[in-house]
């Protein structure tokens, strides 16, 4: 190598477009959960289902006013947040396995109104 790490990292940053904010101050990240839009009127509700799962109980969440990539972005937090797996799709958030009432205290910290069934 013919060039210093640190001479090329200089070049880089100058080559970088500048932020105006000064060193001290921080940026607000964005909010890593979504907040419940104002159309959400009516609560979401909380079921756990076996029929047709040879057995095994599936946590289904439906109710979702969002469009498919809020729901989608919303089954993502949860599956993180619990540590299991699930799908969305037309509306509706399923979790793999009896989640019930933590997915309800998840979803209530989201901002959603949630009943349990």
């Amino acid at each position: 190598m013919s060039s210093d790490w640190k001479d090329a990292l200089a070049a880089l940053k100058g080559s970088m477009p500048h932020d105006d904010t000064p060193d001290g101050a921080t940026t607000s990240a964005p909010e890593s959960t979504p907040r419940q839009e104002a159309s959400q009127q009516t609560p979401l509700t909380v079921i756990l289902d076996r029929k047709g799962r040879k057995g095994k109980t599936a946590t289904i969440i439906e109710g979702f006013k969002a469009d498919d990539n809020a729901v989608a972005e919303t089954a993502r937090i949860l599956k993180q947040k619990i540590g299991t797996g699930g799908s969305s799709r037309g509306g509706e958030i399923l979790l793999q396995g009896d989640w019930r009432e933590r997915a309800a205290t998840l979803l209530r910290d989201m901002g959603y109104k949630v009943r349990i069934i």
